[in-house]
């Protein structure tokens, strides 16, 4: 393919993504449509000169009939592009729930799943200027706040992988454009026209709104200038965390009367990146669940939300992880529980589960002055039914417990979140 003068603004802003980011192994999520196959060939075209090796991945979610064919479509691409290709076969949904939200989902637990048997830094998403209008609009009618009114982010972690959208500042029309300059074609998926979808409904609300002036470049800087506050509000979060929050066995303690004395607004986030953090929930609770805790935390009563246990005492405010959340939890040694805890010890062979009633085989468990409901729900090794140790509680039996470092500390996730 020879570039031509029209490509080196497109070239420039995906190029960049390289550049800062220090990656040498990347993968590239490509549906297909020509957001993603634009994003496909514009990497291939810059890779080779930042020593960055590609790898691609098509999810099919075998919802339509044409979907297997368009993914062997586009691995016919990548194989004359000299790139490695997967196709990941999604088949979990019941019928039941909004299937575009579990479609989504299901995409980023299959791409984060296939970076990590790779050993890919990071997966490119074709995410665009007009993905950013759209997602805007579609919130807007959920009455969203600053967060979900903000532009997406273009750099992210979800499922302990990184996540890039190198094409976030790129318009559809300038993608598509490249791919017919070239020749390159690409398929469309019958779903982007079904008007049963929001995405669609604010697809066509955004041409209405052309006519008034607000084009998609409009929003997407309208979005644009919300992250900035997005930052500034996260950044005095972090700060506020610092002064009257600390972490204890993978808990959230935050000084009540503090918290009651700082402005609504940042108490909020507070509560939200420490729900966040404790459950690694990717998704905040809806605004009418946070208000009922709110509620709760005034009344000085207990309260279960997101996968966690809020419980006020006398001068703390405790968030810790739900034991309801994660009875049913099991993972081998070698592998991180609940997503935040990686155990160590001599027997990898051995079973990572919540210690829940196994507490009563802890005799020490008062003295390490940790509630009984934050070590109910910490990790316990098992072998089978047979309690082997709980390093939490007590109970060591040489091996230990740390949050896991994709997880981070709970000051830095306030930063991010």
């Amino acid at each position: 393919m020879r570039l031509t003068d029209p490509d080196a603004p497109l070239l420039r802003q995906v190029c960049a993504r390289l550049d800062d980011t220090g990656l040498t192994r990347l993968g590239v999520a490509v549906s297909g449509g020509g957001d993603s196959t634009a994003l496909l060939h514009l990497l291939a075209a810059c890779a080779p000169d930042h020593s960055v090796a590609l790898e691609a991945a098509t999810v099919d979610h075998g919802l339509r009939p044409g979907s297997a064919n368009e993914a062997a479509t586009v691995a016919a691409t990548c194989a004359g592009l000299g790139i490695t290709h997967q196709t990941l076969r999604w088949h979990g949904w019941d019928g039941s729930g909004n299937l575009q939200a579990e479609a989504r989902a299901a995409r980023y637990r299959l791409l984060a799943a296939w970076a990590g048997a790779q050993g890919l830094d990071a997966v490119a998403l074709g995410h665009t200027r007009d993905d950013v209008a759209e997602t805007f609009v579609m919130r807007l009618g959920r009455a969203a706040g600053v967060d979900g009114l903000a532009t997406m982010a273009d750099d992210f972690h979800r499922h302990g992988a990184r996540f890039l959208r190198p094409a976030l500042g790129l318009g559809r029309d300038a993608l598509r454009g490249f791919l017919r300059r070239h020749g390159l074609g690409w398929a469309d998926d019958p779903s982007n026209d079904d008007p049963r979808f929001d995405r669609v409904k604010a697809r066509k609300a955004l041409e209405t709104l052309a006519d008034l002036g607000i084009a998609p470049e409009t929003l997407a800087e309208v979005a644009d200038n919300l992250a900035e506050t997005r930052a500034t509000l996260r950044q005095i979060t972090a700060d506020t965390a610092r002064t009257l929050a600390r972490q204890q066995a993978g808990d959230v303690v935050i000084d009540r009367a503090a918290l009651a004395r700082i402005a609504p607004g940042i108490a909020r986030r507070l509560l939200l990146a420490a729900l966040g953090w404790v459950s690694g929930a990717d998704y905040a609770p809806r605004r009418e669940a946070l208000a009922g805790l709110e509620r709760a935390i005034a009344a000085g009563r207990a309260h279960t939300l997101h996968g966690c246990l809020i419980q006020p005492g006398d001068t703390d405010l405790r968030v810790s992880r739900e034991y309801a959340a994660v009875k049913h939890l099991a993972t081998p040694l070698t592998a991180p529980w609940d997503n935040r805890w990686q155990v160590t010890g001599p027997d990898p062979a051995l079973t990572v589960a919540a210690l829940g009633e196994g507490l009563r085989d802890c005799p020490d468990w008062r003295d390490t002055g940790l509630p009984r409901t934050t070590l109910m729900a910490s990790p316990a090794v098992w072998d089978g039914p047979r309690l082997i140790a709980a390093p939490l509680a007590g109970l060591a039996q040489g091996h230990a417990a740390t949050i896991h470092p994709s997880r981070g500390d709970f000051f830095t996730y306030a930063l991010s979140h």
